[in-house]
């Protein structure tokens, strides 16, 4: 169900510095997310989000608060969109407040990352295009190369194939793109097959970079969803995760270190970053006046 909601903030300065993403700014446009992912963090107890694949809250004022926020920042910096729910989620394509976003930072010549598990983003490559005089990045959520696999851990996103064909026409235009191979779940996963599968794809479809994380997080909320729902696609799986991991927040891979290996050769041979490159607001400024 779709629910329209009024916020008071649409842009939250990142306290810390990223090192992953480099973002100064997060925005989120909508509450939930409709692809309904098993191992999403958001669905966590701590970000307080009801019936979260269930509800898709619209912040339908946040166009309107972007337009008066973004001309009154003194500080230039990455706007990051995509880390609480999909900014191309199904209902997206109705209601377009990303798109609507994303003219907003156009206008006022603000940098922008992206990230999606959607082809849906190819709607609005002509805005990231414009965007990207300045700086724009989209990373695509990977986790698997099997598409069945993918079907059941991402019921309602776009086939991993057709991620993979939007990354590639995106990075043609000349936009920055990469994956977040996030997460590697435990016992699932976490073989050295998939994540090599995973780099021939992305490297065909002209991936810059690859950020990632070595297994997966569980909190209140979340744990007892993704029990649930793994247990459906692998019968026994469930104990075998409390087995090993108890009440863990942080379920890293048991062969973490083979694998980080495995990226970093892999990744060198492919010419593919390890880290993404971050807007740099002296270079890209000195582009824009030639």
């Amino acid at each position: 169900m779709i629910r329209e909601i009024q916020t008071r903030t649409i842009l939250n300065r990142v306290s810390v510095p990223d090192s992953w993403f480099g973002l100064r700014y997060s925005m989120n446009l909508y509450r939930g997310c409709g692809h309904r992912c098993i191992y999403c963090d958001s669905r966590s107890e701590c970000y307080g989000i009801d019936n979260f694949d269930r509800d898709v809250l619209v912040k339908t004022n946040a166009v309107d608060l972007l337009k008066d926020r973004l001309p009154r920042l003194r500080i230039k910096g990455t706007i990051g969109t995509g880390s609480m729910n999909d900014p191309y989620q199904p209902a997206e394509r109705k209601i377009g407040l990303t798109r609507g976003a994303l003219e907003v930072i156009a206008e006022n010549h603000f940098p922008v990352h992206v990230i999606t598990k959607s082809d849906l983003v190819l709607r609005d490559a002509d805005l990231l295009e414009r965007i990207g005089h300045v700086y724009s990045a989209v990373t695509f959520t990977v986790t698997t190369a099997d598409e069945t696999l993918a079907g059941q851990l991402e019921p309602f996103a776009p086939s991993v194939m057709a991620r993979f064909k939007a990354m590639k026409q995106l990075s043609e235009r000349g936009i920055h793109t990469g994956i977040t191979l996030m997460p590697v779940l435990p016992f699932i996963t976490d073989n050295p097959a998939n994540i090599l599968a995973i780099l021939d794809m992305a490297a065909e479809s002209g991936a810059e970079y690859i950020i990632p994380f070595l297994g997966l997080t569980l909190r209140d909320g979340q744990r007892e969803y993704f029990m649930r729902e793994i247990e459906k696609v692998f019968p026994g799986m469930s104990r075998k995760y409390r087995e090993h991991f108890g009440n863990m927040y942080h379920c890293q891979v048991s062969n973490a270190g083979l694998l980080e290996a495995i990226l970093r050769e892999a990744c060198d041979k492919r010419s593919i970053l390890l880290e993404m490159p971050f807007y740099d607001p002296f270079y890209t400024g000195q582009m824009n006046l030639f």
